[in-house]
């Protein structure tokens, strides 16, 4: 019979391609690092086969074939973890430990509203919280570093099922003393002649902005970049450009008392915020059922941020 590797092995494995160093590897497998190299060298011999370079160089270079062992190990761990967690969700379902991945451009504005509202309909689920860019949460996903993820849809992450729960409409952000501003609406066709202020790279409220006004990818070359939805409104404020926010981002206080005057688009357009997991995942049912919570939440928030605008959108 071939020997099998033990999942500590294929963790040890994991960790040192995650880290590319072996005393931080070994570190966060609670180990020391002797115990972490003897550990992928007895790997190495029960499989027959050299997994990492050997060299002067003090970070680990993995073989050909230590790069495919990685991506195998990343799934065997995956399916070894399905296991308990079948089992978990059959005894107690919605309790324990869940790892929930939120993007930058919703976890601010709706996580007020949305733990407490959690705590209360699910006191036993443990949450364990982390932000982060779409592409990189969708990695932690793949590799069952996170169970569950909240962001904009279409998302294209590989193997995963998502959920729609929620649209979160967009509204024109203008300088207090631009030439947009006493219209009552702006059209898509006005902010396309406009110096149209974006995030960076990498967050997908990019992507959607750019296709709300028939922008190419590029962002259409005049254009300066933010790292959030705050300092994208500081820019604004500051009379760089225009922009279009999301209107949980508006409620949950982006704004922050700055002169930006707010204006609705005269051809509505926005995001819709989703759930995601692993296709095939055994806490589908646990999913699902936090989802109108979160979908609750999201609403609560649209609502009143429905009847804010009311008061700053011209009638």
């Amino acid at each position: 019979m071939t020997p099998l590797p033990s999942p500590q092995q294929l963790r040890y494995l994991v960790a040192l391609a995650d880290l590319g160093h072996f005393g931080r590897a070994a570190a966060s497998c609670a180990v020391t690092q002797s115990t972490l190299s003897a550990g992928i060298i007895a790997l190495e011999r029960q499989l027959g086969a050299a997994i990492l370079e050997r060299g002067p160089s003090k970070r680990p270079v993995f073989t050909p074939l230590g790069v495919d062992l990685v991506k195998r190990a990343r799934g065997a761990l995956a399916a070894l973890t399905a296991v308990a967690e079948t089992a978990a969700a059959a005894r107690d379902p919605l309790s324990g430990p869940l790892r929930f991945g939120i993007i930058p451009t919703i976890s601010p504005f709706l996580l007020p509203r949305l733990m407490p509202a959690l705590r209360t309909a699910f006191p036993r689920l443990q949450l364990w919280l982390r932000e982060d860019l779409t592409e990189r949460l969708g990695d932690d996903l793949a590799a069952g570093r996170l169970d569950l993820l909240l962001l904009a849809l279409p998302a294209t992450l590989p193997e995963v099922e998502t959920l729609r729960i929620a649209d979160d409409p967009f509204v024109a952000a203008l300088p207090p003393d631009h030439h947009l501003a006493g219209d009552a609406s702006v059209t898509l066709a006005a902010l396309g002649g406009e110096r149209l202020l974006l995030l960076e790279d990498g967050h997908c409220l990019r992507d959607h902005a750019l296709a709300a006004c028939g922008l190419p990818g590029a962002g259409g070359g005049d254009s300066f970049a933010a790292t959030t939805l705050h300092t994208l409104v500081q820019m604004v404020a500051g009379g760089l450009g225009v922009t279009l926010l999301p209107r949980l981002a508006v409620e949950g206080g982006v704004l922050s008392n700055t002169p930006v005057l707010l204006k609705p688009l005269a051809e509505p357009q926005g995001r819709t915020l989703g759930l995601a997991w692993r296709a095939r995942s055994p806490r589908v049912a646990d999913f699902r059922g936090m989802a109108e919570t979160i979908a609750q939440a999201i609403e609560a928030s649209g609502a009143t941020q429905q009847s804010r605008a009311d008061a700053v959108l011209p009638a």
